[in-house]
C-alpha cells in the first residue's frame, strides 16, 4: 500500500493531485480551530468534557476536536452527508429525479446542485441548533440578537465551505472528498482515543486487561477490514464467438468481480448520521427534567442504551444494501453482457443472468454488511458491559473503520489513475 503511494509520487500528475488534497486538508485543518465570536470556548470545551461518550463527543470525534472548541468547522461534513442521503433516498423514491439521474451527465449536474442547496438549507437548521446548544449550556458571551446572527451566519458559511472543498477533492484531487475530510479529523483526534485506552488502564486490574484486548482488537480490526475490502468474488464469464468481416472476435473467458464490501465506510457513515438524528434534534430545545418522557425518549436513544447498539447494527445493514443497490445495477451488467455476447456459463442470457447476479451480490452483501455491524458495534457493547462508559472507547470502532476503509479506497484510486496514465496508446 506504501509503495502504491510512493509510485504515485513519481508520477507528476498525480503528485499535483496529491499535494491539492494536502493542500486543501491544511486548509480545513486551519479552518478547524479558527474562532467564532461572542462564544466562550473554553467553557464549551469543559462543559462537553461532563458528557464523555454522549453523541456529542461522537459529532466532536468526526469534526476534529472542532464541535468542542465551537470553530468555523464544528459541523464538519455532517450537513453534506445528511444532505447527501436525503438526495439519495429521494431520487430512488421520486421518478423525476431518478430518470434525471438516468439522463446523462447534465442530469447528474442537476442532483448535485440540488444536494447543495439542501446542504445549506441543512446548515443554516443545524447552526441554529448548534447555537441553541451553547445558548442552553450558558457559553456565550452575548445573547443578543446581533450575536445569534453572526454564530448561525458563521456555521452556515463554514457548512457551505466544506462543502466547497469536498467537491474540489473530487475534482482536482483523487477523489472521495466527504472520506478525505472525516479522515483528517479522525487522525487528529486519535490521541483523545489513545488517551481513552490510557485512562482505561489506570482503573485497575479489569482497565489493563480491557485495554490490552482493545489494542489487539484494533489491530485485528485493521486486519479484517483489508481482508474484507480487498475480497471479492468472481463470476466467471465467457465470450460467444462472432465474425466480424475476415475476423473472429470472442471465445474468450473472463470474470465479473464482485466485491465483498462494495460500499466501504459509506453504511457507518449514514448509519451513525441516523442514530445522531435524535440527540441532534434535542438541541434545539431545553434539556428535559430527569423522570420525564423525553428524557427516558432520549436515555433511550443515547449510547449508553442497547436499543442504541442494536439501531446502529441493523442500520449498517441495511445502509449496505442501499448504498450497493444504488451504486451496482445487475441489469444493466446483464444487459451489457448480452450486447457484447458474454454469458456467465450455465445461466442463460438476460433476466436470468441479472437475477443470477442479484442472487449473489445480495449473499456476499449480507457478509460484508454484517462484518461491518459487528465491527462498529462491538466497542459499544463492549462499554455497556464494562461500566467503565469510556466515549472515546465506543466510538473506536466506527472510527478505525473509517480510517482503514478511506485509506484502502485512496490507495485504490491511485492504482486506477496510475493504470491509465502507463497504458501506451497508438502514438506511443
Amino acid at each position: 500500500m506504501f509503495k502504491t503511494f510512493i509510485d504515485a509520487w513519481k508520477i507528476p500528475d498525480l503528485r499535483k493531485r496529491m499535494l491539492f488534497v494536502i493542500f486543501i486538508l491544511i486548509l480545513y485543518r486551519f479552518g478547524a480551530v479558527i474562532p467564532v465570536p461572542f462564544i466562550s470556548s473554553d467553557m464549551l470545551n469543559y462543559m462537553l468534557s461532563f458528557s464523555e461518550g454522549s453523541m456529542f463527543q461522537y459529532l466532536n470525534i468526526l469534526s476534529g476536536q472542532a464541535f468542542s472548541r465551537a470553530t468555523l468547522f464544528a459541523l464538519s461534513i455532517t450537513p453534506y452527508i445528511n444532505a447527501s442521503i436525503i438526495m439519495q433516498l429521494l431520487t430512488v423514491a421520486i421518478p423525476a429525479l431518478e430518470n434525471l439521474q438516468k439522463s446523462g451527465e447534465e442530469g447528474r449536474k442537476k442532483i448535485t446542485q440540488i444536494t447543495r442547496y439542501v446542504t445549506v438549507a441543512l446548515g443554516l437548521i443545524t447552526s441554529y441548533g448548534y447555537y441553541m446548544y451553547m445558548r442552553n449550556m450558558g457559553v456565550l458571551t452575548n445573547y443578543g440578537v446581533f450575536a445569534a446572527i453572526v454564530i448561525i451566519a458563521c456555521y452556515s458559511a463554514g457548512t457551505a465551505l466544506i462543502m466547497w472543498m469536498a467537491e474540489k477533492i473530487n475534482e482536482n484531487g483523487i477523489g472521495n472528498g466527504i472520506s478525505m475530510i472525516l479522515f483528517a479529523n479522525i487522525v487528529s483526534g486519535m490521541f483523545s482515543v489513545i488517551g481513552g485506552f490510557i485512562d482505561l488502564a489506570r482503573r485497575g486490574v479489569w482497565g489493563i486487561i480491557l485495554s490490552i484486548i482493545a489494542a489487539i482488537g484494533s489491530v485485528l480490526i485493521v486486519t479484517f477490514v483489508v481482508f474484507i475490502t480487498n475480497s471479492e468474488r468472481r463470476l466467471p464469464v465467457q465470450y460467444a464467438k462472432r465474425v466480424v468481416g475476415r475476423r473472429m472476435y470472442g471465445g474468450q473467458s473472463s470474470n465479473l468481480p464482485l466485491k465483498l464490501n462494495m460500499s466501504g465506510v459509506m453504511p457507518i457513515i449514514f448509519a451513525n448520521s441516523i442514530v445522531a438524528l435524535p440527540s441532534t434534534i434535542a438541541i434545539l430545545f431545553p434539556a428535559p427534567k430527569e423522570g420525564t418522557f423525553w428524557y427516558g425518549f432520549l436515555e433511550f436513544f443515547s449510547y449508553r442504551s442497547w436499543f442504541y447498539a442494536l439501531l446502529f447494527f441493523v442500520l449498517i445493514i441495511l445502509f449496505s444494501f442501499f448504498y450497493t443497490s444504488i451504486s451496482f445495477n445487475p441489469v444493466e451488467i446483464a444487459n451489457n453482457l448480452k450486447s457484447n455476447g458474454g454469458f456467465i456459463p450455465g445461466i442463460r442470457p438476460g433476466k436470468p443472468t441479472a437475477d443470477y447476479i442479484t442472487k449473489i451480490l445480495n449473499r456476499i452483501t449480507l457478509i460484508g454488511a454484517i462484518f461491518l455491524a459487528v465491527i462498529a458495534v462491538l466497542p459499544l457493547i463492549v462499554n455497556l458491559a464494562s461500566n467503565f462508559a469510556l466515549g472515546a472507547i465506543a466510538f473506536s470502532g466506527s472510527s478505525l473503520l473509517i480510517v482503514v476503509g478511506v485509506v484502502l479506497e485512496t490507495a485504490r484510486e491511485i492504482e486506477a489513475q496510475m493504470t491509465l496514465r502507463h497504458y501506451k496508446g497508438f502514438l506511443e
